[in-house]
């Protein structure tokens, strides 16, 4: 069998979109993703579909894999001719270990890439306001280990040297030994009004910063309880924090938030989450495909094909826009058969689909649902018009009732259908289960129900339970009447029912 190949890939500080992109090709075309604790898990939602992924995650006070068995593994894994990355937080190459890996699959013949990473030791000051470089007061700066292993074969730390140095210390993994290290450099010379930063996962949510002197730093770590994984600076530039603070000064920051939307639509929410500061978590509890009940498929063609009988086409989602088009390639149907139809839209995303396409929705209602769009177009309407109504199979029954109930000639069909998706579901519910989980947010009442269903799949007897510690955030009334009647709080309302609308709501009440 031929060798595989192994990335040894820096995967960045912590913040999932501080990986580089030849980084983020090396997950994606993996057999087996190799990773540890520091690396970000949204990283793994883009390995390929069948691929494996083995966690060697080290905790500050538990090995889960020495670094022999984690070289090893690299190693029996190419030899089975797999394509292999190892992902590592920060750079591999700083207190990274990378060396040794590499040495290792070097002397079996293997071929390897190493692919550098933003190191924590530049990313996560940066993200704390504090730059380690500043011409008003440092052009150089240092790293440095903050523990020594026992078995060390390189010499101990020079302080006498460092203490003397004018350029800004980085130590990393050192909060255990942050007494020595102040200690250490005030022997050797430094002011112990010199200033420190240290700052806890650094890019993450959970990013925390506490500031002292080195006279005074190590005791504040006692009394706040601050743990590892942890980045120190020493140095002036640590004055610049309370000028510089961006990351956490923004107003989602600290909240990581559930988003439940359908997998091809997630992405604007989950977009405008990120740039707010917040972390979105996607969980589409539901998936979108063509109707898959033989008679709800011959109902949809049938009325594809005498499309020029219709004097209205109703579309209810952006998402029926796009299966409505699909099938009309499939068939092999002429778009210019909707020429004798006016066209009306749910909303501005729906008319944008339909626009996509070269074609004009006349009617689109000021409110995003069904009964808004029954009231714009009803001046419109006439007795024995046609009206075709292309929705998903879980539509409610109101707006064709009502349309029927003025005399019209309505045609529902389900242009696509929803199912239960539990992909990825264990990751959430473990997040679920360690609070780390803020926000849930539902974009639809089917959302509701399905995340609910989608819990009790995963083997959850008590979902409501499970989301006692999150607040509820839904997209309009009807999304929130759902929510309330499956006994959940809803804390935040949008006003409208947009995407926009629930991130404003989210960042109003935030400030």
């Amino acid at each position: 069998m031929n060798k595989g190949v192994v990335y040894l890939v820096g995967a960045g500080p912590g913040d999932p979109k501080l990986i580089t992109l030849r980084g983020l090709e090396a997950i994606q075309r993996a057999d087996v993703v190799v990773y540890d604790r520091l690396a970000s898990p949204r990283l793994l939602k883009h390995m390929k579909a069948g691929a494996e992924k083995i966690f060697v995650g080290k905790l500050p006070d538990k090995h889960m894999m020495k670094q022999e068995e984690i070289s090893r593994l690299l190693v029996d894994l190419a030899l089975q001719g797999k394509t292999v990355t190892r992902l590592k937080g920060g750079d591999p190459s700083v207190f990274g270990r990378v060396g040794e890996e590499a040495e290792l699959l070097a002397e079996h013949g293997i071929r390897f890439e190493i692919v550098p990473g933003i190191t924590s030791a530049i990313a996560v000051p940066a993200y704390a306001g504090i730059p380690v470089t500043h011409r008003d007061f440092t052009s150089s700066f240092s790293i440095v280990t903050g523990h020594e292993y026992k078995n060390k074969t390189y010499s101990q730390v020079n302080w006498d040297n460092l203490a003397q140095a004018s350029g800004t210390l980085i130590f990393l993994m050192g909060v255990a030994n942050l007494e020595q290290i102040s200690t250490e450099l005030i022997r050797g010379g430094k002011s112990p009004q010199t200033p420190v930063a240290l700052i806890r996962w650094g890019t993450w949510m959970e990013q925390e910063t506490l500031t002292g002197t080195l006279s005074d730093i190590a005791d504040k770590v006692k009394a706040a309880g601050f743990q590892s994984p942890a980045v120190t600076i020493v140095g002036e530039v640590v004055k610049l924090r309370d000028k510089l603070a961006w990351f956490e000064t923004k107003p989602l920051f600290g909240r990581r938030i559930l988003v439940t939307r359908a997998r091809s639509q997630a992405s604007e929410l989950s977009l405008q989450i990120d740039e707010l500061g917040g972390e979105a978590v996607e969980f589409p509890v539901i998936r979108t495909r063509p109707p898959s009940r033989p008679e709800a498929q011959a109902a949809r063609d049938e009325a594809l094909n005498r499309l020029s009988t219709f004097d209205w086409v109703l579309f209810t989602s952006a998402n029926g826009v796009e299966f409505f088009m699909e099938r009309l390639r499939e068939l092999r149907l002429d778009i210019r058969a909707l020429g004798n139809a006016r066209l009306a839209a749910v909303g501005p995303k729906t008319a944008a689909a339909l626009a996509q396409y070269g074609l004009l929705a006349e009617v689109v209602p000021s409110e995003f649902d069904g009964d808004a769009l029954l009231d714009a177009i009803a001046p419109e309407l006439r007795p024995g018009q046609n009206v075709l109504l292309a929705t998903a199979d879980i539509a409610r029954a109101y707006l064709p009732e009502q349309l029927q109930e003025r005399g019209l000639n309505v045609t529902k069909i389900d242009i696509y259908e929803t199912v239960l998706d539990t992909e990825g579901g264990s990751e959430i519910v473990e997040l679920l289960k360690q609070n780390m989980l803020h926000i849930v947010t539902f974009t639809s009442s089917s959302t509701v129900t399905n995340l609910l269903r989608a819990l009790q799949e995963l083997g959850e007897t008590e979902p409501l339970k499970l989301l006692q510690g999150c607040r509820i955030a839904c997209i309009g009334p009807r999304t929130a009447s759902t929510a309330q009647e499956a006994g959940l709080q809803v804390d935040y309302l949008a006003k409208e029912a947009t995407v926009a609308s629930l991130v404003q709501c989210l960042y109003e009440k935030e400030e």
